[in-house]
């Protein structure tokens, strides 16, 4: 458990949801990614894990849902969050890398990640660490950022990219910004013992001069309408994929279980401010609402 995990994309300190969603001009992403994400979820359930949740934009679509954990690198996105969201005892915030998840095996019934996975230097890593949190039967929505889109494809023929649209090694556009082949996302997920069911392509009219020409409405409900050719073709920049965890559904929920990131011992023993592993020695913060996993106290 121990040893060492990819590099993290930090977002500590930063104002993503303001600059790049509340005022960068994306009300149209907003309006079809949360179509695509009720299209998938279940109609209602008990305990959610939240990948990569960052300042809570998603969590209000999760209101069918007892409880909620909210799971991000940062912890000032998380902070952001509890803003957003309160101090309500429905919500859990939890500071960790999604490569050393800090939850007992088959915790959950329900885990979503948007806009998460193209931060994942190894995606195959994150999703088997996923797929162990999760029970038998459990649904995983999963979004992820398509190499293989309309627009790659004909600025590839255009010869004003070098980088091929068809191949199925991840495209690194930024530092720890990947796009990827929907194929190799497909065959991470099935090694990591998920079976896909659905496939929703999302954000087709993902272009400036359209969206300013034409209205948000009309954009959007075009948007819906094209998603459900998912499973025939991936062309768009987004795709969601609702899979369900392999094994048959446990029949009774264990409920929130923390494990040791480091050592991998579970359950914790938790006081006013910290958690603390009875198997290594090691303790884990909590602050101000949130449970910190990201390093041990001390370290």
């Amino acid at each position: 458990m121990s040893s060492e995990s990819p590099p993290v994309c930090d977002y500590e300190g930063s104002d993503y949801q303001t600059s790049f969603w509340e005022q960068g001009g994306r009300a149209y992403e907003d309006r079809v990614e949360d179509i695509a994400l009720r299209r998938l979820l279940p109609e209602s359930g008990s305990l959610l894990l939240e990948l990569g949740a960052g300042a809570g934009r998603n969590t209000v679509r999760y209101h069918n849902f007892k409880r909620v954990v909210l799971l991000d690198y940062s912890s000032t996105q998380l902070r952001q969050a509890q803003e957003r969201l309160g101090d309500s005892g429905r919500y859990l915030y939890v500071a960790a890398n999604i490569y050393r998840l800090p939850f007992g095996q088959g915790v959950f019934e329900t885990a979503t990640m948007i806009r998460t996975l193209h931060h994942m230097a190894d995606a195959g890593a994150a999703l088997r660490q996923v797929r162990q949190v999760l029970q038998p039967g459990a649904t995983f929505i999963l979004e992820y950022a398509n190499k293989r889109n309309l627009k790659a494809i004909l600025r590839y023929a255009l010869r004003r990219q070098a980088w091929n649209p068809f191949s199925l090694e991840a495209v690194e556009f930024a530092e720890l910004n990947f796009d990827f082949h929907p194929r190799a996302v497909r065959a991470w997920l099935e090694e990591s013992d998920f079976v896909i069911q659905r496939q929703l392509t999302v954000s087709h009219f993902r272009i400036d001069f359209l969206k300013r020409l034409l209205p948000l409405e009309l954009l959007v409900n075009l948007d819906a309408l094209a998603q459900w050719s998912g499973n025939w073709w991936q062309l768009t920049p987004s795709v969601f994929v609702g899979a369900r965890a392999c094994g048959e559904p446990s029949l009774k929920a264990t409920g929130l279980v923390f494990c040791c990131p480091e050592c991998g011992h579970s359950p914790l023993k938790e006081s006013a401010e910290a958690l603390y592993c009875p198997a290594c020695g090691r303790g884990y913060a909590i602050r101000e609402g949130i449970y910190d996993f990201r390093k041990p106290l001390g370290d």
